[in-house]
């Protein structure tokens, strides 16, 4: 077996990856790649260094899908690319295990039930920031607001 690579992501600078390090430290991670990106461009000079760095054996651990992908397209090449390496994925929050078949089958249903979640909330802000137009408003929340994640 080899090394758990361990990555973490955040959207912005208010944001710590401290939590994400400690879970996936408990869970084993021997060495950690970072990332503070917004997960809508793909260019993760922190992900790109785990890749450059993992060898065959190795499993990159998140501590949730989302970490490591916004769309299902992105968290598929990526573990698509993983699995021509012989490398493995693991997300704590999911209970997800790519190197098992039933594991893959996993993953491929999480990222489209989550693909789906955020189309939602997209959706629900989308509305949202209508409905505040109408009534004469520029925006439906707060930026404290959105950067908590509020949808409605």
């Amino acid at each position: 077996m080899g090394d758990i690579l361990g990555y973490a992501r955040v959207s912005t600078g208010d944001q710590d990856v401290a939590g994400q390090r400690i879970r996936l430290k408990a869970a084993g991670a021997t060495r950690h790649f970072e990332d503070v990106v917004s997960g809508r461009t793909f260019d993760r000079p922190g992900l790109r260094a785990l890749l450059e760095y993992a060898r065959p054996g190795d499993i990159l651990m998140v501590v949730r899908l989302d970490r490591l992908g916004r769309s299902l397209r992105e968290l598929l090449e990526v573990v698509e690319r993983l699995k021509e390496r012989s490398i493995a994925l693991v997300s704590l929050e999911e209970k997800i295990d790519t190197s098992s078949a039933a594991g893959e089958l996993v993953f491929h249903v999480f990222g489209a039930i989550a693909q789906r979640m955020r189309g939602c909330a997209r959706a629900s802000m989308d509305d949202a920031t209508a409905e505040a137009k109408a009534r004469g408003r520029k925006r439906a929340l707060s930026p404290d607001k959105r950067r908590l994640g509020w949808t409605c």
